[in-house]
């Protein structure tokens, strides 16, 4: 009988890999803290799994150089493997084609562990008049990412809501709290629209877009999570076995399950089922069970 589990999955595929981008201060590593459930700075790693003293690498990108190949890895998720982008967002020629050169060579690499499997294209929020910059105009419009997902991160989301509040400030005076909430709101939405950033993310000009986006806020507080990023990132895959992958990462995340499941099942909606296949379907996405194919007979008593 076939066996479908985490093991064999990273085997193949090794650990899911994640270059992650963005401006000093868009908030990367909190967001990697975040998905791997810890407050310790990760381990670095050359390409030849040389590990790296952090004070060297740090002194390193100080003098203006950065090595994009360094892989990030936290103690408590080695599941995953992250690759830093900082040094073309900075304004660097140099830098700037070299992240080209990694992420066609990693979105192409015929070993799948080695491929990078996402991107996270970090916006931080809390300067709303220039969230699209040069930085990003020159990746979205000049880099091809192949099959690779681009999932676009709104760090600092939470920096909208006292802009929001200040431009109506006076409207909310003997408003319900209730009603106040509401219009805070409304106007979040109303400042997020005017940045423009979504129209500009999906120009016909580009290369590269994002296959979804997301919102992150209160990131600096121990009750907040990345799991819809991490969801995000799971639907955005088209390969199944990377799906997989990244869920069987997330025991806990039991919605995700629940909802890579149920896509499961939409996508064969139109299709002839064979019940046991379909059920073994459903429950592989269930990381912490062990699942196994047998053949289930219908009973034509009922």
């Amino acid at each position: 009988m076939a066996t479908i589990e985490a093991h064999d999955l990273r085997q193949r595929i090794g650990r899911f890999r994640v270059l992650i981008m963005g401006r000093a201060n868009a908030g990367k590593t909190t967001i990697l803290q975040k998905v791997c459930n810890t407050t310790d700075q990760p381990e670095i790693y050359d390409t030849q799994g040389n590990k790296i003293d952090t004070a060297i690498v740090e002194s390193s990108i100080k003098r203006g150089n950065h090595n994009i190949t360094n892989e990030m890895v936290f103690k408590s998720d080695p599941a995953f493997v992250f690759h830093d982008s900082c040094g073309f967002e900075a304004g660097s020629e140099e830098e700037f084609k070299t992240m080209k050169k990694f992420i066609s060579e990693r979105a192409h690499a015929t070993k799948l562990e080695e491929r990078i499997h996402a991107i996270w294209y970090c916006i931080p929020m809390d300067d709303h008049c220039r969230t699209f910059q040069r930085s990003e105009e020159k990746f979205f419009q000049e880099c091809d990412t192949g099959h690779v997902p681009v999932v676009v991160v709104f760090t600092k989301f939470e920096a909208l809501r006292p802009v929001a509040y200040g431009e109506i400030k006076k409207q909310l005076q003997g408003v319900s709290g209730e009603e106040r909430s509401k219009r805070i709101a409304e106007g979040v939405e109303e400042l997020f629209t005017k940045t423009d950033v979504l129209d500009r993310l999906c120009s016909p000009k580009n290369r590269a877009r994002p296959k979804s986006y997301v919102r992150l806020q209160n990131m600096n507080k121990p009750n907040t999570n990345c799991d819809t990023l991490l969801e995000s990132t799971t639907l955005a895959l088209d390969d199944e076995e990377l799906r997989l992958c990244l869920v069987s990462t997330q025991k806990s995340n039991l919605e995700l399950c629940i909802k890579c499941a149920v896509a499961t099942l939409v996508d064969r909606a139109d299709k002839q089922i064979d019940y046991g296949d379909c059920q073994h379907d459903i429950a592989k996405w269930f990381p912490h069970l062990k699942v196994r194919r047998k053949l289930i007979q219908s009973d034509d008593s009922w």
